[in-house]
């Protein structure tokens, strides 16, 4: 969070740079105004940018065995841009190397499901899954290993989760 309010300012400077330098090329016949204008414009403009390519840069650093399952967009009425072009504000993982077959039933496979969530700093979390292939039900864990039968889903046949874990 701290190099990016670094970034944010610096971008802000440079765009009040970029207006001075309009003004002293017009022998400063151009508004005064134009420097806050060009600095606030900058330093949105930054913030914008990195909205958007969150993700990406995020997808970038994650491992190859990662795979994202699912995203989640937003549209936020005090960044009216979202409207127009919602950005990924979150997404989810799993981690292939680290499937678990039961050995009882091969059909039950435990895998960790990883949470991504863009915030003022970034959000990490991780819940260990159950799902049973033939049935599609996936079943939450408790951090003691118990299954959360009452947060039970029954996952689509298309479903990118049930697709990666499963194999399909």
């Amino acid at each position: 969070m701290f190099w990016t309010f670094v970034a944010t300012i610096i971008c802000g400077v440079g765009a009040a740079g970029i207006a001075l330098g309009i003004r002293a090329a017009t022998a400063k016949r151009a508004p005064k105004w134009l420097i806050p204008v060009f600095a606030g414009a900058g330093m949105l403009g930054y913030l914008v940018y990195g909205e958007y390519t969150w993700f990406d840069h995020k997808r970038s650093l994650l491992p190859e065995e990662a795979v994202v399952v699912a995203t989640e967009q937003e549209k936020i009425f005090f960044r009216p841009w979202t409207f127009m072009a919602p950005y990924v504000t979150a997404f989810s993982t799993v981690d292939t190397s680290g499937f678990r077959q039961d050995t009882s039933d091969p059909d039950i496979v435990r895998f960790t499901l990883y949470r991504f969530e863009q915030t003022v700093s970034d959000a990490v979390s991780h819940r260990a899954h159950l799902i049973n292939c033939q049935s599609r039900e996936l079943v939450p864990l408790d951090s003691d290993g118990t299954p959360r039968l009452d947060n039970m889903k029954l996952l689509e046949a298309t479903d990118s989760l049930y697709t990666t874990v499963c194999g399909s």
